[in-house]
């Protein structure tokens, strides 16, 4: 476990490396004694950074919501990060590449909650009870560690490497079998990535209410209004300046976001 001193240091490189558009080594490079409680004390640092500068929280991500990259990370659970203001891109306004160190896009089921959610005890009954509706999404994510080299306390610190989302309209969850919502992502005729909802621990619900049980031990409350992205249905793309890539999700609709 790390001082507070030092979880105040790495905080400071992810922030400047972020800032700068530099990526920096793996932060378990320069603090071995690193672990995922020192790295959540270290997200929260960097967002409350974020929020005295203005910025607003507007929901959470989370990530590592398959066995495959649970067992690649070494991790029996997901992790999480925060979706805040700014990071809220649109459909029709280009994003720049060069703004981030490497991004790439993800294809999510997104919630958008029409009440608070419960924090303990938080279930999948709760979840859909809450839930305005569900929404096509693409997060963006990207490392501002070199070469996405991440480790899990690696991506926890650095805001589970998110760094945007946009989302599309959406239904009442209600009206759909949320476990077998088809996703596709193209750019133009090419197919890149395509699977299923239930990829994400076998239902994004479950996902969602283990996020609310998770945060509440952090004193964080999942709320009305909030955009809650439970995990991606697909592998991750890289993006290129110049392609406008698309979600198809069955039931749901198209969600598209353009890079120069």
């Amino acid at each position: 476990m790390l001082t507070d001193h030092q979880r105040q240091h790495a905080a400071e490189i992810l922030r400047s490396a972020e800032r700068r558009r530099a990526p920096v080594a793996p932060l378990i490079e320069a603090f071995p004694e690193i672990d995922t409680e020192d790295a959540y004390e270290i997200q929260l640092m960097n967002i409350r950074h974020r929020l005295a500068a203005g910025a607003e929280v507007r929901g959470h991500k989370v990530g590592l919501s398959s066995p495959v990259m649970q067992q690649m990370m070494g991790v029996d659970e997901p992790d999480y990060g925060h979706l805040l203001a700014d990071m809220e891109l649109s459909h029709d306004r280009p994003v720049p590449v060069d703004a981030y160190c490497y991004p790439r896009i993800e294809v999510e089921v997104g919630f958008v909650l029409g009440d608070d959610l419960p924090g303990e005890g938080c279930t999948e009954a709760d979840v859909l009870a809450a839930t305005e509706r569900v929404v096509p999404a693409l997060e963006l994510i990207d490392s501002r560690i070199r070469d996405w080299r991440i480790s899990i306390a690696d991506t926890i610190a650095d805001n589970a490497s998110s760094a945007g989302y946009v989302v599309g309209e959406g239904r009442d969850p209600r009206e759909l079998d949320l476990k077998a919502i088809e996703a596709r992502l193209t750019s133009g005729r090419d197919l890149l990535a395509e699977g299923r909802s239930d990829a994400v621990l076998g239902d994004p619900t479950t996902s969602v209410a283990w996020l609310a049980r998770t945060v509440a031990r952090f004193g964080v409350p999942l709320k009305k209004g909030h955009v809650v992205l439970p995990g991606s249905c697909t592998r991750a793309v890289d993006v290129a300046a110049g392609q406008t890539y698309t979600a198809d999700f069955t039931g749901l609709g198209p969600v598209s976001l353009s890079f120069t």
